[in-house]
């Protein structure tokens, strides 16, 4: 048997990474928690490239659902190309970034501090460029992370921007769901996801869904089967799949989808039956049975969260897919650790 994976390694490190970010940055958390309800920001202003883009858009859902505050994603080429300038007095901006040092990305921090805004910096470099310029930086303790494709990295920016909302909205049920998260992860790394293998295996084309934060991890699953397994794979939120894309599924065709325990339930699963009555293959992560592919995941008991944890699985899926198409998952020929942009 083969020597394990980087990749298949540094998911498996992912709960014991979620544990001691939540315990070393509590007071980073307290503080911004603060922030946000003494001074009620009138707007979130994020940026991030790649996966952290994707950790962005699950904190979107998670924070705009919890405190009404709506968070806007400022394009990087704003600040760095166009040189124009950022009017949010008073807003909180935060940037995930695991290196601190694409200029885009620094460029947009710059903007927004000269514009009005508290600079947050979420990193897993605390000595990056970006940190140093940051008003308050709440590293993601991570650790090295070696492989190109990031997975703890990922799961950690996400979940410490969960954190962050929790602090902002002080609810009890996330704080809890935040405990459980660590014993999730470990957990789904050992799911079977042989069902989701099948599917891909077969496929010369994938969509990934999900509602809000399903949809938000559905993005980076996306990404992960491009760049690791060369698979072409779409996200998409799935009352946007019901559209235009809806015409591409045909007799087989694979849609994975992550589909928590939340408000969304019923309504996901009404769209993934329709799915399936014309022909999709269907496969669901979820902790309740929504399919007849459904890979059981465990649940922090908090739904919103839970897409999070079933990432884990995925990661390991496609970690065995990509192997299995004679690719290496560590070191995908086209790309680097560390992406620098303008």
């Amino acid at each position: 048997m083969s020597e394990a994976s980087l990749m298949f390694r540094e998911t498996g490190e992912a709960p014991e990474v979620v544990a001691r970010l939540l315990a070393h940055e509590r007071r980073t958390f307290e503080e911004l928690g603060r922030f946000v309800t003494e001074r009620r920001p009138p707007v979130v202003t994020v940026a991030a490239r790649g996966s952290s883009d994707h950790a962005v858009s699950f904190f979107k859902y998670l924070f705009e659902i919890g405190t009404g505050v709506p968070v806007a994603s400022i394009g990087p080429s704003v600040a760095s190309v166009y040189h124009a300038p950022l009017n949010v007095p008073g807003a909180l901006h935060i940037t995930v970034s695991q290196s601190g040092a694409s200029p885009d990305v620094i460029a947009v921090q710059d903007a927004a501090k000269r514009g009005g805004a508290l600079a947050v910096a979420v990193v897993n470099a605390a000595e990056s460029p970006l940190a140093r310029e940051a008003d308050v930086v709440l590293p993601i303790h991570a650790g090295e992370e070696k492989s190109v494709a990031a997975t703890k990295s990922f799961i950690a920016s996400a979940a410490a921007l969960a954190a962050l909302t929790q602090a902002a909205t002080g609810s009890a049920e996330l704080a809890d769901g935040l405990a459980r998260l660590p014993s999730a992860l470990q957990k789904a790394c050992e799911a079977d996801y042989e069902p989701a293998l099948q599917a891909m295996t077969e496929a010369s084309s994938v969509y990934t869904a999900g509602r809000g934060p399903g949809f938000a991890i559905s993005l980076e699953a996306a990404l992960k089967a491009k760049e690791t397994a060369k698979l072409h794979a779409e996200a998409f939120s799935l009352a946007e799949l019901m559209h235009g894309p809806m015409q591409l599924v045909d007799q087989g065709f694979p849609i994975l989808a992550f589909v928590p325990k939340d408000e969304a339930l019923s309504s996901s699963t009404a769209i993934l039956e329709k799915l399936c009555g014309i022909g999709a293959r269907v496969v669901t992560f979820s902790s309740v049975e929504v399919s007849e592919g459904t890979i059981a995941m465990p649940s922090t008991g908090y739904g919103k969260l839970d897409p999070l944890a079933a990432l884990a699985a995925y990661y390991r899926m496609i970690e065995r897919l990509t192997r299995e198409r004679g690719l290496d998952p560590d070191a995908p020929d086209k790309l680097k650790k560390v992406t620098e942009t303008i």
